[in-house]
């Protein structure tokens, strides 16, 4: 059932509109911006969900001419110009200030929900083929590795395309300095530690780049039947755990400029740099992004000299954390699995393995952005729950 409306009213001077709800409740609208979010054509292109409304013309100080009721379910409002603005109960009750119609609607944009975990994670398994023919599954997928940060598609094909396949599904794939896919193998003078057979500490992939890619897949072509078991942990989660167990440390890592470096050749030739903080946070102080990657943090660091062994201090307690037996999880991937995380929160290592005379283990791997994730996630989400 969609909203009805009581009573409308002017406050403050016409700076404001009131808005009671058959319900008991209350919303009150800013006069700026119900002018600035006119739904006419003048104001409004309907065919593409944007503002025409140019933002020059807005006039900051607008106050209302007259409000009214112009049935249950919608009010009319009359500008001091003259223009005539509508807008629908339903329309308005979803955008209400209200503190907990603002956390209902971030709730609905952007699925912040998270459920941490550690040795104990009970990791998420779907058939790849399920994900790309079935809407229902495709979308428990999304929603899962958004809320859970790791998921593992199970029975693809044991050939290089499958993930192409998997970016189309989605939308697209992330091209990097690497390539639109690439090959994790052992490799001859390889220009990335991953292409050899040592072992991987914990780390997020890229953080060299200004905005590193949101979505791993790595998918299983080949397995060694000794060693070479992959590790994952709850970057999030250790993080609340350093924040209970060493605020300071927290502080450091949350605020220090690490200085990140990949130079090489490959897709093509580069030259990258970027400063990041291991642990980036929002207005809040909550973890949004984990930036480590032990190999490529660059030998400058762009600090005072007096806060450097803090700083080494700070990250050895983090690196510690994420190294616990209490949450790290240990698997072992089969040819035809793909596993999807979220590499701004799941940090992922390997044990090292044995080389030989040929290849023993392959594993392809892309990237995707969240953007991408978070829009397929949406139209999905659409289409099998009927939710406009």
């Amino acid at each position: 059932m969609s909203p009805g409306i009581q009573k409308v009213e002017a406050l403050d001077m016409g700076h404001f509109v009131r808005v009671e709800w058959e319900d008991g409740s209350e919303s009150c609208y800013p006069c700026v911006w119900l002018r600035d979010n006119c739904q006419c054509p003048r104001c409004f292109l309907r065919s593409a969900g944007a503002r025409r409304l140019v933002f020059d013309d807005l006039d900051v100080n607008i106050v209302v001419k007259e409000v009214a009721l112009a049935d249950r379910k919608k009010i009319s409002i009359t500008w001091p110009d003259e223009h005539a603005s509508e807008y629908e109960a339903e329309w308005l009750k979803k955008r209400c200030f209200s503190e907990e119609a603002r956390a209902e609607m971030r709730e609905d944009l952007f699925l912040p929900e998270r459920q941490y975990w550690g040795s104990d994670l009970q990791l998420p398994k779907i058939p790849f083929e399920e994900i790309m023919y079935n809407d229902e599954s495709a979308y428990k997928w999304l929603r899962t590795l958004k809320k859970v940060g790791i998921v593992l598609l199970t029975g693809a094909a044991a050939r290089q395309g499958e993930l192409v396949k998997l970016g189309h599904r989605i939308g697209f794939l992330r091209l990097t300095f690497y390539g639109p896919t690439w090959q994790v193998q052992d490799k001859a003078d390889a220009n990335n530690v991953a292409y050899t057979t040592g072992k991987l500490c914990f780390h997020t992939d890229y953080p060299v780049l200004q905005h590193p890619p949101g979505v791993q897949f790595l998918h299983c072509i080949k397995q060694t039947a000794v060693g070479g078991e992959s590790e994952v942990v709850d970057g999030f989660h250790v993080s609340n755990k350093l924040k209970e167990q060493n605020p300071q440390a927290y502080q450091i890592l949350s605020s220090t400029a690490v200085d990140y470096t990949d130079i090489g050749v490959d897709y093509c030739d580069f030259a990258v740099q970027c400063k990041q903080r291991i642990i980036d946070v929002d207005s809040r102080g909550q973890a949004v992004r984990i930036n480590y990657n032990n190999a490529t943090r660059d030998t400058v660091f762009d600090i005072p000299a007096e806060k450097v062994r803090p700083f080494y201090a700070a990250l050895k307690e983090f690196n510690d954390l994420l190294n616990s037996t209490e949450h790290k999880f240990t698997y072992k991937l089969k040819p035809g699995d793909v596993v999807t995380f979220d590499n701004w929160r799941v940090l992922h290592g390997r044990q090292s393995y044995q080389s030989g005379s040929e290849v023993t283990r392959h594993l392809e791997g892309a990237y995707a952005d969240w953007d991408v994730v978070m829009s397929r996630l949406r139209v999905l989400r659409k289409r099998v729950l009927n939710r406009d």
